[in-house]
């Protein structure tokens, strides 16, 4: 260890030696703590009204992935995507149906998730 004064906080010194992204995986795509935040709330809710059992998320190098399933055993019924090459043409986030049509794009995840999110679309 290096020397430090008898001032110095030693959390302080940890701090300053860890790298700023830390848990981002290099070359991997990711939702951040909002995106997720959303997401989650949209599936609590929906767990809630008993039309959702489970779900996986999936950071691939080009894309992220939220896949909801109503039971763990089919394919996922809606696909949350967030694919960064996107975002200056239709939008990085998507919502696709278990078909693979895409229900909506968009550049504000909070619009795109309107297509599935019925209490916040009929209001």
């Amino acid at each position: 260890m290096g020397l430090m004064s008898e001032d110095a906080d030693p959390s302080e010194q940890r701090a300053v030696a860890r790298p700023a992204a830390a848990n981002a995986q290099p070359g991997r795509v990711t939702f951040n703590r909002l995106e997720l935040h959303r997401i989650l709330n949209l599936y609590g809710r929906m767990v809630a009204d008993g039309e959702w059992r489970d779900y996986a998320i999936d950071f691939l190098k080009d894309r992220a992935v939220f896949s909801v399933f109503r039971r763990a055993s089919e394919v996922p019924i809606y696909r949350i995507e967030k694919d960064p090459r996107l975002a200056r043409k239709q939008g990085m986030y998507s919502v696709i149906s278990a078909t693979g049509l895409i229900l909506r794009r968009g550049h504000e995840l909070e619009r795109v998730l309107l297509v599935i999110d019925r209490k916040l679309a009929v209001v």
